[in-house]
């Protein structure tokens, strides 16, 4: 019987026999923290356990809020900065370095297709883009990977979906994952692997793919993964070139990790998004996806464009390219954010900076910042938010604020119409 990716990353990683139905893995790859938890330093502390299992092998950042915003957030800032410099955590991310850990952590070649990947925040099954079993974690668990180097899980079941077809012009990776979520709900692979897979995906750049798999967590998903390929490979070629002759036999090496021709699922749902239009949620939670032509017209007071679901170079020139010589609407409050400051730098480089100003956006530094109500962009209760982040539940921007989830190609344009509007029209 053959296996699934998934499946193949917990026997390479296996460090303990299976008991009750919880399997210990080897985190000897990579293990990531950042400053959602900082109670987990302070509880290492209290406990007398103020260590770290290997310093080579934790990377850290401060990105939800940064810089401070108030003496609590400095705090937080302080405790994981005092912290990596007493472990010589040589892997740490501070104000003027961060990014959105999720984009800034691939960017960096940190993550390899194999790889396990814990982190004290739900989307980090991000990663799994690269083929890598990547899973946010509570406090405990992220306690003991410091400590230990091992997390437990139960042994994955993997619903597979094949998403197939063509995609048209002005579809992109963000509307194929609302559809996902919007057909098989938000509960639909709670405590599941999704595995991503057909032409719609073996075509996606690695970006996209990052944004198929950011998104999984909101379908109850653990982890999303893609099966590596010579996309991936090209990706991580700065990274990983001195260990193959070449490209061909990293993408073969690669091959290992790929499900089994015979692997079983749980389910497999297939999926023709060819007749797919952008999409956008409404209500508060991520299934509540309807076309964005059904949504047309409705109010918009503020267009937020990053994240760790599209904050990255190609989701900024997407955007930009609508926004090119036109301005957004007088009563709209546009923000963006890109992801990293390498990801600020490209974007300066090619204008893309100048694109947004010229049209009246803010540009911030990076920092998840408004996608979790925190920072940067925080709705008054009442207002209304097109944004390109990952979450619509309520408050989710700030108390009484609405989110709608849609693409930066649909930000943009509503950005510009000050209304929710399909960017195929304007």
């Amino acid at each position: 019987m053959g296996k699934t990716i998934a499946e193949k990353i917990f026997d390479a990683h296996l460090r303990d026999e299976p008991f009750s139905g919880t399997y210990v893995l080897d985190l000897d790859r990579v293990l990531c923290h950042e400053i959602t938890t900082p109670v987990a330093i302070a509880d290492l502390e209290w406990r007398g356990k103020d260590r770290v299992f290997d310093n080579t092998k934790i990377k850290a950042v401060i990105d939800h809020v940064t810089p401070a915003k108030d003496s609590k957030t400095a705090l937080q800032g302080k405790m994981l900065r005092d912290w990596a410099h007493r472990h010589a955590i040589k892997d740490f991310f501070d104000v003027g370095h961060n990014g959105v850990c999720h984009a800034l952590f691939p960017e960096k070649g940190y993550i390899r297709p194999g790889f396990t990947v814990i982190m004290g925040d739900s989307h980090t099954c991000t990663h799994g883009a690269f083929g890598a079993f990547a899973a946010g974690v509570g406090t405990t668990d992220l306690e003991v990977g410091i400590l230990k180097g091992v997390c437990a899980f139960r042994k994955p079941n993997t619903i597979r979906i094949n998403l197939t077809g063509t995609l048209a012009p002005g579809v992109y990776a963000k509307d194929v994952i609302l559809y996902v979520i919007g057909q098989i709900g938000v509960n639909g692979a709670t405590d599941r692997v999704i595995e991503f897979r057909g032409n719609i995906v073996d075509e996606m750049s690695m970006e996209a793919r990052m944004t198929l798999s950011n998104m999984a967590i909101e379908a109850g998903g653990t982890s999303g993964i893609c099966l590596p390929d010579m996309t991936t490979v090209d990706y991580l070629w700065p990274f990983i070139q001195n260990d193959y002759p070449s490209k061909e036999a990293a993408c073969e090496d690669f091959r290992r990790w790929h499900s089994d021709e015979d692997a079983v699922y749980e389910k497999v749902l297939d999926f023709d998004v060819s007749t797919l239009e952008p999409m956008v949620t409404y209500g508060y939670k991520p299934d509540c996806v309807k076309p964005v032509g059904e949504l047309a017209g409705a109010r918009v007071d503020q267009v937020y464009i990053g994240t760790c679901t599209n904050g990255r170079i190609e989701d900024l020139r997407v955007a930009a390219a609508v926004l090119k010589g036109k301005k957004i609407a007088e009563h709209v409050r546009g923000i963006v954010s890109p992801a990293t400051p390498k990801i600020f730098k490209d974007a300066l480089k090619e204008g893309i900076i100048d694109i947004f100003m010229d049209a009246g956006f803010c540009v911030t530094n990076p920092t998840c910042g408004a996608c979790l109500g925190m920072s940067n962009g925080v709705l008054a209760e009442g207002e209304v938010c097109a944004s390109t982040s990952n979450r619509n539940f309520n408050g989710r921007m700030g108390k009484g604020g609405m989110v709608h989830l849609m693409s930066p190609a649909t930000a943009a344009a509503s950005a510009i119409a000050g209304v929710i509007a399909d960017a195929r029209k304007l």
